[in-house]
């Protein structure tokens, strides 16, 4: 049976990456692609302009606040 494809946000993440397994990860991953992907539908319904690049930008910081949360998950000093 084939998996599903990935949505915007879960590509945006990196969902399936997860070397360690944790669940946190996952758990910090699956809710910003959650957030990424109702940005994203409201990117396309806003169309181009200040308003569709406004929804771009906080794609950007979803990504990157993703990002350093699971670089928080996974610091070891």
């Amino acid at each position: 049976m084939p998996e599903r494809e990935l949505t915007f946000g879960e590509k945006a993440v990196g969902l399936t990456f997860n070397p360690g397994g944790n669940a946190e990860v996952n758990t910090i991953k699956a809710a910003f692609a959650a957030i990424i992907d109702q940005l994203n539908d409201l990117r396309t319904q806003a169309g181009p302009g200040d308003k569709g690049r406004m929804y771009s930008e906080a794609i950007t910081d979803a990504q990157s606040a993703q990002m350093w949360a699971v670089k928080a998950i996974t610091w070891q000093y």
